[in-house]
């Protein structure tokens, strides 16, 4: 055969290619997007292989160069729109031998691989043999050594696209979050059927290995019950659920009552466990209405959650810039994610790993498999045992050790401040502990404490708090008061209530309202007892955490909302939404919403507005519009901060950018308000409420039996838990590395440094926002 006559000389530009393999999951098109811009922006050419490893295999226009316009819109789709399919061809040597040699002919030698853990193995296999894969391709005379000379080197970088989560040595996947977006949104749709109808419902979810979307449901729904593949249920277990339901139902007057399985879920002997077997078990010998159902691909589709489209696209840009920094000698890495950290980890390691835990759950060496899974996998798996139902007479602790603990919301309502409140209640009366709940923050404690007890501060019931598992906002009352409006009432209100310890869910009040109590403890020792802040709050701005709870139920809400008025803007085809966000004088919603919604800027608080800014940034609206000449459908955001300028308000910059474009194009404004408090909390921040909350219990805990000199004397007794990089920690208000003096910026009311502000480069990468112009004056941000 004739090898195929190609030049040879390289192309001036390094190629990097891009497909999505196996199975789809929502977050796949973001991180193809921003594969593809983010390779662009670093001077390469990006080409998307359509169809998987398939497209790689049959060459042709099934692998073509993709331009930074083609990717626009893309964040807001669900699926994959460059396609996946599952290829036994490539499983072939042969067929590997075809899809190098299609890759030569263009001239393609890097690869970012988006799929599960088989495709990301055939990744690895199809770079070890590519030397030897050139060899044959030269000796079969189908290339010249002319044209494989420049390739001897495949740089691949794997990302993990699965809904399951079931990759070890990362958090998350990319699409897991979004579907157990679409497993809870339908699980709170029957909790008013079931509750009217005193109905069970069974869910049956996803999962055949990997229990991770049945056990975070369970956590997000408040199911009574659970079967995951990697703990069975030990044998008798029909007994102990039908006695549980029994109990929470006649007993505590539960009327619902929801069973969450994994298709994968089976016995101790591998005996499947089906979802009609339970419906029969709680039929037959419970007499419950019950009913079964079964999501099936439905948790596949619609649009990416917020979470995932940051996600993707962090771990896209990331993806780039491991192919730049790879080596003939590095291994295969795979981009993870640990808690708010994206790192890179040997793909072979994370795949090996992942297959020892479906081999341990066929040995039936199931403590084992719970050892191997995450560390965060099996913290889970213990809180949601410990707090399903306080029945757990063997972790009840003795008379002396157990605690009065107070808990109190402080500063605006956030999503995730019900389920922490409802978290810390369970455990609590898991372990004999009395949780007092105070209603209406600190004005509701100093009410009236000159008389006896009112009912604005009260022991909460379990079955009260149950049903606070997936509702927004706060039920006993937030307040942004503070306790210096009146710290001898509330010193006198920690005495008479006898509070052991508080827990204070809230925002930047919360952190204040904790550091006054610290610092009034030399004057009051009603203070010195364990002062634990959960940081809770949609402005994410905390100091000692990256994560509050309440932000990504913001963040949600507020792309729901961009999404739609970015339709409204695609179908004038030229309009630019100026649209407000919420943070106070932190920029994180702004900027992070930007990441996931492609705005085309974000305004923020730490870096401002200014009349050059707002000239460059038209400029660059009016050479959009000039070359898409209408025909593109993609509407243009614009994100800007409320606290952003006081003299460039929303409004201001809508008209300015209206007046500017001379008619070329349209402009409006739209604040969104206080829609983006959210109404049901999103998963993630149900699922951190109650990992956030016990950790905050278990802490307090720790101090039990300590006098309160003791107490006083540690710094961890008054506290901030919250997510630093990789790690979940406690970190102290006070003393000289405390955060009161050390991070604290008290004029801005945020962190003295945002760990999140490296993400404004990355809007403006993939943006183009910050790409320079060219000698005839358009701006450089796509191959042409």
């Amino acid at each position: 055969m004739e090898p195929v006559k190609i030049p040879v000389e390289p192309p001036k530009k390094r190629r990097i290619g891009v497909l999505t393999s196996g199975g789809d999951a929502p977050g796949m098109n973001g991180a193809v997007r921003a594969v593809v811009r983010m390779a662009i922006h670093s001077d390469c050419e990006a080409y998307a292989v359509f169809e998987g490893y398939e497209g790689l295999v049959n060459g042709g226009n099934m692998i073509r160069q993709v331009h930074w316009e083609d990717v626009r819109g893309w964040l807001s789709r669900g699926g994959t729109l460059i396609g996946s399919a599952r290829c036994m061809t490539f499983r072939e040597r042969p067929g590997r031998m075809k899809a190098a040699k299609n890759m030569i002919l263009r001239g393609i030698d890097a690869l970012v691989v988006c799929g599960g853990d088989g495709s990301l193995t055939g990744a690895d296999v199809f770079r070890a043999e590519w030397p030897s894969l050139l060899s044959d391709l030269v000796a079969a005379g189908e290339l010249t050594k002319e044209q494989v000379e420049p390739y001897q080197v495949l740089n691949i970088v794997g990302l993990v696209g699965s809904i399951d989560n079931d990759m070890s040595g990362t958090d998350a996947t990319i699409g897991c979050y979004s579907s157990l977006t679409r497993i809870c949104d339908a699980v709170d749709d029957v909790f008013d059927t079931a509750f009217s109808h005193q109905r069970g419902f069974v869910i049956e979810v996803m999962g055949r290995h990997c229990g991770w979307l049945a056990l975070m449901s369970a956590i997000s729904t408040g199911a009574d019950w659970l079967f995951i593949p990697e703990m069975p249920p030990k044998d008798g277990w029909e007994d102990e659920m039908c006695a549980m339901i029994t109990k929470n139902r006649k007993d505590r007057g539960k009327r619902r009552t929801i069973v969450i399985i994994a298709e994968g879920a089976q016995d101790r002997n591998l005996n499947k466990i089906s979802s009609s077997k339970i419906k029969d078990i709680l039929t037959d010998r419970l007499g419950l209405d019950t009913r079964t159902t079964v999501l099936g691909h439905t948790q596949r589709g619609g649009a990416a959650c917020a979470y995932d489209r940051w996600l993707s696209t962090l771990q896209g840009v990331e993806a780039v810039k491991a192919i730049l920094d790879q080596t003939p000698l590095s291994p295969v890495p795979v981009i993870t994610i640990r808690e708010n950290k994206i790192m890179r980890t040997p793909l072979m390691e994370a795949v090996q790993l992942t297959k020892d835990v479906t081999e341990k759950i066929k040995l039936k060496q199931f403590d084992a498999a719970m050892d191997m899974r995450d560390a965060e996998f099996k913290e889970y798996f213990d809180a949601y045992l410990n707090t399903a139902t306080p029945d757990h007479p063997k972790m009840y602790l003795p008379e002396g050790k157990r605690m009065r603990i107070a808990i109190i919301h402080v500063g605006a309502p956030a999503g995730g401040m019900n389920p922490a409140t409802r978290a810390a209640v369970a455990y609590c009366l898991t372990r004999g502990h009395t949780p007092i709940a105070i209603h209406n923050g600190f004005p509701g404690l100093v009410k009236h404490h000159g008389d006896k007890p009112v009912s604005s501060v009260r022991e909460v019931q379990w079955l009260e708090s149950d049903s606070w598992v997936n509702e927004g906002g706060s039920d006993i009352g937030t307040n942004r008061s503070l306790p210096s409006e009146n710290m001898e009432g509330v010193a006198e209100c920690f005495d008479l209530y006898k509070f052991d310890a508080l827990f204070v869910v809230g925002g930047f009040e919360a952190f204040t309202a904790v550091s006054q109590l610290r610092q009034a403890r030399e004057k009051y020792d009603a203070f010195k007892i364990p002062l634990v802040v959960l940081p809770a709050t949609i402005s994410n701005n905390v100091p000692g955490t990256e994560y509050s709870l309440g932000s990504d139920t913001c963040l949600n809400t507020l792309i729901e909302f961009c999404d739609a008025i970015r339709q409204s803007a695609s179908s004038s085809r030229r309009r630019v939404f100026v649209i407000e966000t919420q943070g106070g004088k932190s920029g994180y919603i702004a900027t992070t919403a930007g990441l996931a919604v492609g705005a085309v800027a974000v305004y923020i608080p730490e870096e401002g507005i200014d009349i050059k800014m707002l000239s460059r940034d038209i400029d660059f609206l009016r050479d959009n519009f000039i070359r898409d000449k209408g025909a593109n459908r993609a509407g243009k955001i614009i994100l800007r901060n409320e606290c952003a300028s006081n003299t460039y308000t929303t409004q201001v910059v809508a008209d300015m950018i209206k007046e500017e474009a001379k008619g070329r194009f349209e402009s409006r404004a739209a604040v969104p308000g206080h829609f983006q408090q959210g109404g049901k909390p999103s998963p993630m921040d149900r699922v951190r409420a109650l990992r956030m909350a016990i950790k905050c219990m278990r802490h307090i805990e720790s101090y039990t039996g300590q006098s309160r000199e003791a107490i006083a004397n540690d710094p961890l007794s008054s506290a901030v838990i919250g997510v630093k990089g990789s790690h979940v920690l406690f970190s102290p208000m006070g003393g000289d590395s405390g955060l009161e003096k050390t991070e604290t910026d008290w004029t801005r009311r945020r962190p003295k440094t945002e760990f999140w502000l490296e993400l404004q480069n990355i809007v403006n990468t993939l943006s183009g926002r910050s790409a320079s112009r060219n000698e005839e004056g358009w701006f450089c941000y796509e191959s042409t």
